[in-house]
């Protein structure tokens, strides 16, 4: 837990985005808290404000030019379990949230918030130690019958799961037939069989899943 009595909290606020950052920055003034903020638009710079300064909340997009933040997540949490993490991302909670939570943040809150809620999911992190909006709890209690909703690839088999790698990675079905020595057509049957379980029409959607989930 934050520790309240702190008399400054040191925030990270980490976007590619400098207008994101400073829309922060006014939101953190305006809700009264004395903090400092350091700053950072790419991943080495979030690693090197973390190898120098004691953040205690670290606001971070879910995506930067570098690839997404699942990695970032796991690393900065692995090195300091006590920093609050929110992820405060443009992309759809309701697809993303639970990937994000379940890689280590303590948070996830939408681009397209109001300043209120905004300003009410940084409190209830620096009180609780976590933010779960209502959209992100219905997920999480929707998740404990169904586990492919924090990652949809959980219901492919490892053979499934090798080939829609190699989907991803631009092979078409006789490079994989040949690869795996096994015939096409059993392939394309495969295909089929992982399209459905993923409920997707083609190989550009693969590509999306695999580069979210992987």
């Amino acid at each position: 837990m934050i520790n309240k009595d702190e008399e400054t909290l040191f925030f990270l606020l980490a976007d590619d985005h400098t207008l994101i950052r400073q829309g922060m920055v006014f939101l953190l003034d305006a809700a009264g808290i004395n903090y400092k903020a350091f700053h950072a638009s790419n991943f080495q710079q979030i690693k090197d404000c973390l190898h120098t300064e004691v953040i205690h909340i670290a606001i971070i997009d879910a995506y930067f030019p570098e690839g997404n933040s699942l990695q970032i997540i796991s690393e900065i949490k692995e090195k300091n379990p006590d920093i609050k993490i929110l992820i405060f991302s443009g992309i759809d909670e309701n697809v993303h949230a639970l990937k994000y939570l379940n890689a280590g943040a303590d948070g996830f809150l939408s681009k397209l918030s109001e300043e209120e809620e905004i300003k009410h999911a940084i409190l209830t992190l620096i009180d609780k130690g976590e933010y779960i909006s209502p959209v992100t709890r219905t997920l999480l209690m929707n998740s404990l019958n169904n586990r492919n909703l924090i990652n949809p690839l959980s219901s492919l088999t490892q053979k499934e799961l090798e080939i829609a790698r190699m989907y991803s990675e631009g092979f078409g079905n006789l490079e994989i037939a040949n690869r795996l020595e096994v015939k096409q057509n059993t392939i394309s049957t495969i295909k089929k069989r992982i399209f459905k379980k993923l409920n997707i029409e083609n190989i550009v959607e693969l590509i999306e899943l695999m580069k979210n989930h992987s």
